[in-house]
């Protein structure tokens, strides 16, 4: 049933669709701080919508029925990692503030269900180790980006807290990197080998 509904056209045109607008908000949300960074670092720092617009990629070509692996890649390891990074951070605001915006419980559930759909189509992508080692060194670049040259996303009250959620976010990208491993390059030798 759910192989059904994850291959089926018309919810793959509709989650291509969903993920496309997102991605334009997403760079949107990020106006602000794109505006003043520098020209070097523009492509590093709107981490989400860069994940979301990778599933993007993923999505046409899967609907065309073919396959992207250094994409895919990209796509599993950075949809988990700020899915999640995004929800612990508005539920960090929630405490550090004592509320949160809409527009939080907004981010909360959209950046969520972002790490589930990554995953969920583990099955489908075509990763071997090479694409899995490039998207680990775009993904630990990103972090160097962000917390040694201080482009990391605005967060409010948290900027209090960056050397912690710099480090929380360094451990994040490895279970990151770790749980894309797993579901799909290790599944892979698996089935291979027999084991």
């Amino acid at each position: 049933m759910i192989r059904y509904i994850l291959t089926n056209r018309f919810f793959l045109m509709l989650l291509f669709i969903v993920n496309v607008l997102g991605t334009i908000y997403g760079y949107w949300w990020y106006r602000g701080q794109l505006a003043v960074t520098p020209d070097h670092f523009l492509i590093f720092v709107p981490d989400s919508p860069t994940a979301s617009l990778f599933f993007c990629v993923f999505l046409a070509f899967f609907i065309m029925r073919r396959n992207v692996p250094y994409v895919e890649a990209l796509a599993v390891v950075t949809l988990f990692k700020y899915g999640i990074w995004a929800v612990v951070m508005n539920v960090l605001l929630l405490l550090v503030n004592g509320s949160l915006s809409p527009t939080g419980f907004m981010l909360i559930a959209s950046h969520g269900a972002m790490a589930i759909q990554g995953l969920l189509y583990t099955p489908y992508y075509k990763i071997k180790m090479r694409h899995l080692v490039f998207a680990g060194i775009w993904t630990l670049h990103n972090d160097i980006i962000d917390y040694v040259f201080e482009m990391m996303p605005v967060y409010g009250s948290l900027m209090t807290y960056m050397n912690e959620i710099g480090y929380f976010t360094f451990w994040l990208s490895i279970v990151s990197i770790a749980i894309a491993y797993f579901f799909t390059v290790h599944k892979s030798l698996h089935k291979t080998y027999n084991l």
